[in-house]
């Protein structure tokens, strides 16, 4: 997989999730077998570079390349200057983001609701190709709605305008996450330009990337829910796609050292305060279908600092170290324990 002068180690990459990708999940789902990971959304406000929270988006010490980073909005100048901001950071590739269907970042037109208006984002796409000297990327939806399917306009503008390297998520804006993600129209952008373009959604197992790659003939998947918790999905895919066979799912004991060193990461990266309340969402997500862990999860939530976090997560997994328990996953129940 080629992205302008960068080769991934395979087609397998990490979607942008705000309040999920960042550095340290990243980081740890390319440790897993991820080829590249693009980071939660920038806002293209100049105005809130100043902030930390900005700051630390736009902290990539020690990330494994390429460092690829999405900005969103709707100003093509203001976008621009985005993306010069981010690579002057350490940027290697910039994702331009009108895929989110999120009402706060839909109501100021930014995300997918610039599908609606296919000049705006001709404007926007020369607009941040020319500011920088590395490769941009775009993602996308279907369209709008399920009436107003414009992917296969999108992608020719995109790929008129320079972009490197389209993601499709299969649905439409009006869809938001709810229901089946279908493929046919990746199919039909994939078969209409030359630029790389990258399958996203519902991708939940190895058979349903090798299915995807197989159907769309895309040249990527892009998986984004599938991996929290689980961001060894990443090896158990590649394994797959490139062997036919089946990793053996993780034992407990593995998910215990993975998580415990996720959590340090993200103390270490947020601070004790904040580290602590992001924490929580990533342990409820490690420990879902484990023995005994709906009343961990709960308790959890209660704690107040990472000490208190590190010695209960270490008394759930002690508990099960005796069962030698490996997990296994279904579509439909999640994950579950063997």
């Amino acid at each position: 997989m080629q992205i302008g002068t960068h080769t991934l180690k395979n087609n397998l990459i990490v979607a942008p999730m705000a309040g999920v990708t960042d550095r340290p999940f990243r980081q740890l789902c390319k440790s897993m077998g991820a080829g590249m990971a693009v980071s939660e959304m920038v806002t293209c406000n100049s105005l809130l570079y100043g902030s930390k929270k900005t700051q630390r988006r736009a902290n990539h010490e020690g990330e494994v390349s390429p460092i690829s980073v999405q900005i969103a909005g709707a100003d093509p100048e203001m976008l621009a200057t985005a993306a010069q901001y981010n690579m002057d950071r350490g940027a290697q590739i910039i994702d331009i983001n009108m895929g989110c269907p999120a009402k706060k970042i839909c109501n100021v037109m930014a995300g997918s609701a610039l599908l609606q208006n296919e000049k705006l984002v001709g404007k926007i796409l020369d607009s941040v190709v020319s500011a920088v000297d590395i490769p941009v990327t775009l993602k996308i939806r279907t369209g709008w709605d399920k009436q107003n399917k414009n992917a296969l306009s999108i992608a020719k503008i995109a790929e008129n305008a320079g972009i490197q390297a389209l993601a499709i998520h299969g649905r439409t804006r009006a869809c938001a996450y709810r229901g089946d993600a279908e493929y046919e129209t990746i199919a039909a952008v994939k078969d209409a330009i030359k630029i790389p373009v990258i399958a996203n959604g519902d991708i939940t197992s190895p058979e349903k990337a090798k299915y995807i790659m197989e159907f769309t003939k895309a040249d990527a998947v892009m998986i984004g829910r599938a991996a929290q918790g689980r961001p060894w999905i990443f090896r158990e895919i590649s394994h797959f796609l490139a062997t036919g066979n089946h990793l053996p799912a993780p034992e407990v004991s593995e998910i215990h050292r993975v998580l415990i060193a996720h959590l340090h990461d993200l103390y270490n990266f947020y601070g004790e305060y904040s580290g602590v309340r992001i924490a929580r969402k990533h342990i409820s997500w490690y420990t879902k279908g484990l023995i005994g862990s709906a009343g961990f999860r709960k308790s959890m939530n209660q704690l107040q600092t990472s000490e208190q976090q590190i010695s209960e997560t270490d008394k759930l997994f002690t508990n099960l170290a005796n069962h030698n328990q490996r997990l296994s996953y279904s579509k439909n129940e999640g994950v579950t324990v063997e």
